[in-house]
């Protein structure tokens, strides 16, 4: 089993503006994916503007790998329909995470996430201590469709070290 650094609390907080997918309307849900591991949130019926504020949490073994989101329409009778995808790299999280495990005093911002080509964010994105834990807000702008955003709220869970 590969050496697990911490756990990924992703809590997917709401679509804004997503795409109509059936007459006028679309059922949403959201797909995450982290290397080989995959969540879902629920289905939320007949909402362009979906509030989910559901947590799912990914096992981070892997710093480098990037995560995955993609939003889908929920059809009973044909496969799910794509309403777009994005995209970001947790380099930035993870080199708070790591300066706050080495003693750098807690402040208020670690680090802070420019829009740019490579990454899908809609605005800029503050990692931050609040409360003792390393938290990040993204706003992230779907690709591959005509419009919508979809807000998450990553947070790091430490895993306690057992002694041997």
């Amino acid at each position: 089993m590969d050496h697990v650094h911490g756990l990924l609390r992703m809590r997917v907080i709401r679509g804004v503006d997503l795409a109509i997918r059936d007459v006028k309307s679309s059922d949403p849900y959201v797909v995450v994916r982290m290397g080989k591991q995959k969540l879902k949130t629920r289905v939320i019926k007949q909402n362009v503007n979906p509030e989910w504020n559901e947590n799912l949490t990914l096992s981070v073994s892997d710093p480098i790998l990037p995560v995955k989101i993609e939003v889908f329409d929920k059809d009973t009778f044909t496969p799910d329909d794509s309403m777009g995808f994005a995209e970001f790299d947790i380099h930035p999280f993870m080199d708070a995470v790591k300066m706050h495990d080495n003693g750098v005093p807690s402040k208020q911002i670690y680090n802070i996430v420019t829009p740019n080509r490579q990454n899908s964010l809609a605005e800029e994105s503050c990692v931050k201590c609040v409360e003792g834990k390393i938290v990040q807000d993204l706003c992230l702008r779907l690709k591959n469709v005509e419009c919508g955003e979809v807000e998450l709220q990553l947070e790091w869970i430490p895993i306690k070290k057992s002694k041997q």
